[in-house]
């Protein structure tokens, strides 16, 4: 198919996620054909670095044979099976020793899922159906945060905490709350230091708890680093004094390592980088590099003890999709964890994170940047007006918008999130002379956008 069919065909056939369709219609898209290490090209041969990895995923890149090869040797081994009713196969059982014996804390066992939506919707039924199981049927209240993403589902985005997700979708449904989010540059007082930032938002999530009943709420859902809530990097404290309001009234942590999980921010998980003890977990993304879609749920000991008790009781676990640890997308995601075992992921996300991490903070100096901010291979520029008072540009003006269309036209796809924030998750494979390559672009793209204003 031409390059032009397939742009024709795109504009009739295809809905996409995620975009104003309207808009879509005269703008057209960008078509993919191939990708190299952290690069993808266009069907017209132009390159760019992926500055997103793709939607935070392609830890691996695009090009890595040795994902291919293992989804080829199990698709003509055991191209499908799957784990109902007593059933099970080698690379889903592997891949749940593999997740279990890399946990941040303790766990009890790994279920599987295809997406983060699914996984977080699952860690919902299964907080639902562990206190039905306990006894106490009106500890179901959940709460996550303002900006927060979990997923586009219909329990999942109620969770989200983004107003486009909610809007018209008759969303958030009930028994789904929301509390501050811990955006220091944006939320903190004036005087106020992070420390006392973060005891703040724990005190209005303890209220919270307190205004509800702390005998209805049962769970907190939080990303280590918000993601597409604008890259929020937890302030000094956070987690601590959050975990504490969660352990004093007996509400369990749900940490949401989608994006964060297997090396983003410079450990295995996010929750180590930020003191977290999470009672469940939720995986995806770079479990298979996104060659594959797999995603997983992990559940402690007493998670995981209520709800072997119920469907005892019940004679079933009631739950559970047809694709849950497909074979296929578990082979791929036990070679995706091998590769980084092998190659030791973390030393190449210290060393290129390192000089994102420095490329991002330069640019705080830059006319257009309020904030800087990131950790590991994860970082966002947040652009202002008013640089002194953060006053924002008028949304109509798409900023943000404008600087990653330029970005894009330089050959460096980033994302423009709300409130005009680039943010930038690379594959965790770019080097520290691709992080300049892509940098020196967008200061730029930057520099552009800043002389049109």
């Amino acid at each position: 198919m031409s390059s032009n069919t397939l742009r024709d065909a795109d504009l009739t056939y295809t809905l996409h996620p995620y975009t104003n369709l309207v808009a879509h219609e005269s703008k057209g898209p960008l078509i993919a054909v191939r990708g190299e290490g952290v690069r993808i090209y266009d069907d017209a041969g132009k390159d760019y670095i992926e500055g997103m990895a793709g939607l935070w995923c392609a830890s691996l890149g695009f090009s890595e044979p040795r994902l291919a090869e293992a989804a080829a040797r199990q698709m003509a081994e055991l191209p499908f099976f799957h784990m109902f009713t007593h059933k099970s196969h080698a690379p889903g059982i592997q891949l749940s020793e593999a997740l279990v014996t890399r946990a941040p804390v303790p766990m009890a066992r790994a279920f599987f899922c295809n997406s983060g939506s699914e996984a977080n919707d699952t860690a919902i039924k299964m907080i639902w159906y562990m206190n039905n199981a306990l006894g106490r049927p009106e500890k179901k209240k959940l709460i996550a945060r303002k900006r927060g993403y979990h997923g586009v589902t219909v329990a999942a985005a109620s969770l989200t905490g983004l107003p486009a997700n909610h809007r018209d979708f008759d969303l958030p449904i009930a028994n789904i709350l929301h509390t501050s989010d811990p955006h220091y540059y944006r939320q903190g007082k004036p005087g106020e230091s992070e420390e006392e930032f973060s005891k703040r938002c724990a005190d209005e999530l303890e209220a919270l708890i307190l205004e509800e009943g702390p005998e209805t709420v049962a769970a907190f859902f939080a990303e280590p680093v918000m993601g597409a809530g604008g890259v929020i990097v937890p302030p000094k404290g956070y987690f601590d004094h959050i975990q504490a309001v969660l352990k004093k009234y007996d509400v369990l942590l749900v940490a949401d390592e989608v994006i964060c999980g297997f090396g983003r921010t410079g450990t295995y998980w996010g929750s180590q980088q930020f003191g977290m003890k999470p009672d469940i977990l939720t995986c995806a993304k770079a479990l298979s590099s996104a060659y594959l879609p797999i995603s997983a749920v992990l559940v402690s000991e007493p998670v995981y003890a209520a709800i072997r008790e119920n469907s005892a009781k019940i004679g079933t676990f009631g739950h559970g999709y047809t694709y849950s640890a497909h074979p296929v997308a578990a082979a791929v995601a036990l070679e995706t964890l091998a590769i980084y075992d092998e190659r030791n992921i973390l030393d190449q996300v210290a060393l290129s994170g390192a000089r994102l991490q420095e490329r991002l903070r330069a640019l705080a100096s830059h006319p257009l940047v309020g904030d800087a901010r990131g950790v590991g291979l994860i970082g966002a520029l947040e652009l202002v007006a008013d640089k002194e008072t953060k006053a924002n540009f008028d949304p109509a003006l798409g900023v943000g918008a404008k600087v990653a269309d330029q970005a894009q036209e330089n050959g460096v796809i980033t994302r423009a999130m709300a409130g005009d924030i680039l943010a930038f998750s690379p594959p965790l494979i770019i080097t520290p002379t691709e992080v300049d390559e892509m940098m020196n672009k967008v200061t730029a793209a930057l520099d552009t956008v800043a002389a049109d204003l």
